[in-house]
């Protein structure tokens, strides 16, 4: 069963700042699928397994950006 949670993230200004936080995010074990839109800094995380905030939010912080 796929799960889907949405964060938001900020500090992100360009499309390699999106790459960052995707490959990151991607590097959780359930994670299958990131989608990362600039404006407004939503992520969503379609995992296999429900996702505790602190990893995205050390995924985030290893990318250089801050999870909202």
């Amino acid at each position: 069963m796929t799960r889907t949670s949405e964060w938001t993230v900020a500090g992100m200004t360009c499309e390699h700042c999106v790459a960052s936080v995707t490959e990151e995010i991607s590097e959780i074990a359930t994670v299958t699928d990131v989608a990362v839109t600039l404006d407004g800094g939503r992520v969503v995380v379609t995992s296999e397994a429900p996702l505790e905030r602190s990893q995205v939010e050390q995924a985030v912080t290893e990318a250089g950006y801050v999870l909202g």
